[in-house]
Formats: C-alpha cells, structure tokens, sequence
C-alpha cells in the first residue's frame, strides 16, 4: 500500500471523529493529508459528492479509496496501529467491525449529529 500521497478524507464536526483524529493527528500528519469535509470551503475529490462523504469516512491510501470500516484500518495501520488492524481485518471479525461501524454511521445520519458528543 503505497501512502506517500494518502489522504484522510473526516468529519471535524463530529464530536467522535474529531477526537479520533485529533489523538492519532501527531502519528499521521507525517503519513496523510487530513481533510475536514466538514469545512465551508471543502469541494470532494472528482467522482464524489460531499453528502457521501459524510456518510461514511474516506480515506485515499495513495492508490485507491477506502471507505467506512475499511478506510479507518487504513489509516489506523498508517498511524501505527498494526496489531489492532491485523486482528480487525481477519475474516469474519473484519465483517462483524463493518457491520457496527454501518450500523453507526447509519444512526449518526438519521440523527444528523454523532451519537457520541
């Protein structure tokens, strides 16, 4: 996975996401442009829309984009997080990890906020 040009496409107005982010910030600004797509200037990368990239995080690994569950192993094995992200992306775990992390982004759409301030 090639990251010399990786980008993490998040959410600053999402309580959770921002202090995600803000605690990994020192391992991955060396590794990633990070985006806040939540800012007024923001304009998505060319096939994508603003609202799906509030659905779901999105990160670009320097060759392709991953989204949701598997855009935060992405950046999490760039931030360092190797252990956390070989266990996570074992079959059948990295399903059930999917499935919550849906599960969750889909609630934080219906109430238009993060579930967690």
């Amino acid at each position: 996975m090639s990251m010399q040009h990786a980008t993490l496409y998040y959410d600053a107005s999402c309580g959770l996401c921002r202090r995600e982010i803000e605690h990994l910030r020192p391992r991955l600004e060396a590794h990633a442009r990070l985006v806040d797509i939540s800012a007024p200037d923001f304009l998505p990368p060319a096939g994508y829309s603003r609202q799906a990239m509030l659905e779901r995080i999105h990160f670009h690994d320097g060759e392709r984009m991953r989204v949701g569950f598997a855009a935060t192993l992405g950046y999490w094995r760039l931030a360092g997080l190797r252990t956390a992200t070989t266990l996570l992306g074992l079959p059948g775990i990295f399903q059930c990890g999917e499935f919550v992390y849906n599960r969750w982004a889909a609630r934080r759409l219906r109430q238009r906020q993060c579930p967690v301030p």
